[in-house]
């Protein structure tokens, strides 16, 4: 982690009027946090949204939309959760035991990690004041606990306000894309971190998954980025 932080923070006051912000861009474990799972387990989706960080980084350098990212893994601490949500620290993710989390002491791992990325995001948007929040994540093309297909290439998910999902799904699909609509999850259930700092203050939100074997090498990121940008940019003039 960068100066200890559980998150960092890659561009300046926004240009755009975007933001981007990835809860599970790392698959980073401290040192001092042992989870006793296998180390292949760290480089796969129950860790980390692959290719998320490489999305958002691009995004940040090469089209002007600053990126809070998270620098710990979601096996830590979820920072898409609520604090009081049962898997803030999963016990087991995709039908794998987390050893190293049975019986965790939360209340640390919540003043440790979730607390300081949430408060550093809370100061940061409003410093930012952006027109529009993109909510970046990535979902597994297939579960191991799960055989339901996911053929979406990518998702726009949300709860209450579905302003900018509306402009967003439809920007896709004129793409030629496989768009989902509240899936492979739904963000009634699932949109912690836009609950609390997107729909509580009135803020619109984009909040997509994309799915991992789409932004899985440097080119998928590098083209999926500036497609991204795009639409999003094209979904903020549209609420304006």
């Amino acid at each position: 982690m960068i100066d200890g932080q559980p998150y960092e923070q890659i561009g300046g006051v926004t240009a755009s009027g975007i933001v981007c912000v990835a809860d599970h861009a790392s698959n980073f474990v401290p040192d001092d946090i042992p989870l006793g799972v296998a180390p292949e387990l760290m480089d796969q989706h129950v860790a980390i949204d692959i290719g998320v960080h490489g999305v958002a980084t691009r995004m940040a350098h090469r089209h002007g939309i600053p990126a809070h990212l998270a620098q710990v893994s979601r096996l830590v601490i979820d920072l898409h959760r609520e604090e009081d949500h049962p898997n803030v620290v999963p016990t087991s993710s995709d039908g794998y035991t987390i050893p190293g989390n049975i019986g965790a002491n939360v209340e640390s791992r919540l003043e440790r990690f979730h607390r300081p990325y949430h408060d550093a995001l809370a100061k940061w948007l409003a410093v930012q004041n952006p027109k529009l929040i993109l909510s970046l994540h990535s979902f597994t093309p297939a579960m191991a606990s799960c055989d339901k297909p996911r053929p979406w290439d990518l998702s726009l998910l949300y709860n209450q306000d579905d302003r900018a999902a509306r402009h967003a799904i439809r920007l896709f699909g004129e793409l030629g894309l496989n768009v989902g609509d509240n899936e492979p999850y739904s963000g009634a259930e699932l949109n912690a971190t836009m609950n609390r700092h997107a729909e509580a203050h009135g803020r619109p939100y984009c909040f997509i998954e994309v799915r991992q074997d789409r932004i899985a090498t440097r080119a998928d990121q590098s083209r999926w980025a500036a497609m991204i940008a795009d639409v999003v940019g094209r979904v903020a003039l549209a609420l304006e």
